[in-house]
């Protein structure tokens, strides 16, 4: 092993984490240790030059490394976000700037069909264009027990997973040239469903459902759709799950490299599913899930 091929047992936070929670949306300046979205790290090298990337859920978290690591490949963004989480969005768009890139922020709700349409149309006019399209906001919440999953929490996740999804695609897809590319933020709860996280698992896996089949509608067009599914990732999404202390302290220490991943070890499966590089793959599910099976 040498300097530049760390262990990845350690090549991020490999401890606890301290008891936290939030409400959901979380934020990223109240997490403890805050997640590292490859700020300082990244290095692109020009493999998405010229393109543009539509990225929901891009403010925090994986949407987050995702901006980053698309702007410093040399594409412009935008990034679709709740309206509490400008704050984020803002310091997301400050960094895709800093590389050099157009940055736009769209701020609503894409459970709304107007607004998830209204993104996709102002990204166009934003940006000169979409080429890619990364479908990554969601919304998971703890379930104490299947009787008491909650009717609104319920439609919340089913509404923001898979209507916000739908309506986002669906606006985009008629007006996608050969060589673009829709990635959608899956999850390892696609194949392993957690009971706690059953109403959730259920969306992952119905993901994935999305991707094959618009693979082979999208092909004859020359256009590629895949997932990457993560496996435990520290992003506000984790202490605003409702999970309690111990839970959170523990979290991502059941996989094989025994810690949580970071957004920044996700970025390059996604500008990988983006790039040239992955012109034959298509309807694909990358799994960026710490050694844990799917």
């Amino acid at each position: 092993m040498t300097d530049s091929t760390p262990d990845p047992r350690h090549a991020h936070h490999d401890d606890e984490f301290p008891a936290q929670a939030q409400s959901q949306p979380g934020h990223t300046e109240r997490m403890r240790p805050e997640p590292d979205h490859g700020e300082t790290s990244y290095v692109g090298h020009g493999r998405l030059d010229g393109r543009r990337a539509l990225i929901t859920g891009g403010d925090s978290g994986i949407g987050r490394a995702v901006s980053i690591a698309f702007a410093r490949e040399g594409a412009d963004v935008a990034i679709a976000h709740m309206v509490e989480e400008q704050q984020d969005a803002d310091a997301t768009l400050a960094l895709v700037r800093d590389a050099g890139r157009a940055g736009l922020s769209l701020a609503g709700d894409l459970r709304n069909e107007d607004f998830a349409s209204e993104a996709v149309h102002k990204t166009r006019e934003g940006l000169g264009g979409l080429d890619i399209l990364v479908l990554n906001a969601g919304y998971q919440h703890d379930i104490d027990g299947f009787e008491n999953l909650r009717t609104d929490e319920m439609q919340r996740v089913f509404q923001t997973n898979l209507e916000g999804l739908l309506f986002s695609a669906r606006a985009a897809f008629p007006s996608l040239d050969a060589g673009a590319s829709i990635i959608v933020t899956a999850s390892i709860q696609s194949f392993n469903p957690s009971p706690g996280l059953i109403d959730y698992a259920m969306t992952k896996a119905a993901q994935v459902a999305f991707v094959k089949a618009l693979a082979e509608e999208a092909g004859p067009r020359g256009i590629r759709v895949n997932a990457v599914a993560p496996g435990p990732i520290w992003t506000p999404l984790i202490p605003g799950t409702g999970w309690d202390d111990e839970k959170v302290r523990s979290f991502g220490a059941d996989t094989p490299l025994g810690r949580a991943g970071q957004p920044a070890e996700l970025a390059g499966a996604y500008v990988y599913l983006a790039s040239a590089e992955s012109s034959y793959t298509s309807g694909a599910v990358l799994a960026v899930t710490g050694g844990k099976a799917l």
